[in-house]
């Protein structure tokens, strides 16, 4: 399955996970409105926590000591195979202009990127979209149902379960009948889209609650795409998200701190 959450977006989401690093859990015993299957999604949280100490994050340091040039070019291939995926939202969205950029990215990368590993089209001025059938579900007003924890794959919801399914359908990959190639691609594609979430390792481990620090964010990402979320201004909108880090950590041990424990005063935390 094609993970288009695995590629630049992530990095927005990371950028959502150090700015609510100060932000409070919700008081003992209420329930987030948008996760009624919480008891279960907390177990599948913790089982995907253990793996991804034991396995993703050592294999994804590894990865991180590679040759830069190395990254890049796998990380612009997957982002090159999966662009139909995009121009069809593209199309089903009515965003004929994005549809005439992304087609055009897919027609240099894989002719004068060789099969995508370079990114040409970027210096020819054909900005990178990304869109997916979870937020075109979003567009037409399809609401995004409970929150969901699946195994492996993380942060989800109903809405954006059957997105992905949609997805797989729309990208080549699925169409290439090798099993070397299925498991292979879909590692790497892994390995490579956890390498770019490693920086938000501390700010995630440090979290009063991981779990609700992690839904949230999710929650936020996914309501920013839906509401009109390009991944045009991504980077930029990072750079200033991240700017805020070091306020936002210094903000964190009053949201870890005990019950009853009166919070600095400061008229601006409250969130």
């Amino acid at each position: 399955m094609p993970a288009l959450t695995a590629r630049s977006p992530l990095l927005l989401l990371a950028a959502c996970l150090l700015t609510i690093a100060g932000c409070a859990a919700l008081p003992p015993g209420k329930r987030a409105p948008r996760d009624p299957w919480e008891r279960v999604n907390r177990a599948t949280y913790r089982f995907n926590d253990k793996l991804d100490r034991a396995v993703a994050r050592p294999v994804a340091r590894t990865y991180r000591r590679t040759p830069q040039f190395l990254q890049t070019g796998v990380h612009n291939f997957f982002d090159n195979i999966d662009t139909p995926v995009v121009m069809l939202n593209d199309l089903l969205q009515g965003q004929l202009r994005p549809f005439v950029s992304d087609t055009g990215r897919l027609l240099l990368n894989t002719t004068l990127g060789i099969g995508g590993l370079f990114d040409p089209a970027t210096a020819a001025g054909l900005a990178r979209n990304d869109r997916d059938f979870g937020q075109t579900l979003g567009k037409w007003g399809v609401k995004s149902g409970p929150y969901l924890v699946l195994p492996f794959l993380g942060p989800c919801d109903v809405r954006d379960t059957a997105g992905k399914m949609v997805d797989t359908l729309s990208t080549p990959r699925t169409y290439i009948r090798n099993t070397y190639w299925d498991y292979g691609t879909y590692l790497l594609e892994k390995v490579d889209a956890r390498s770019r979430l490693l920086g938000t390792d501390q700010a995630l481990d440090s979290a009063y609650d991981p779990y609700a620090f992690m839904r949230n964010a999710y929650l936020q990402y996914r309501d920013f795409k839906v509401s009109g979320g390009s991944a045009e201004n991504e980077e930029e909108r990072r750079e200033k998200l991240l700017e805020q880090e070091a306020e936002d950590e210094s903000a964190a041990p009053e949201a870890q701190a005990p019950a009853g424990t009166p919070p600095a005063s400061s008229p601006d935390q409250s969130h």
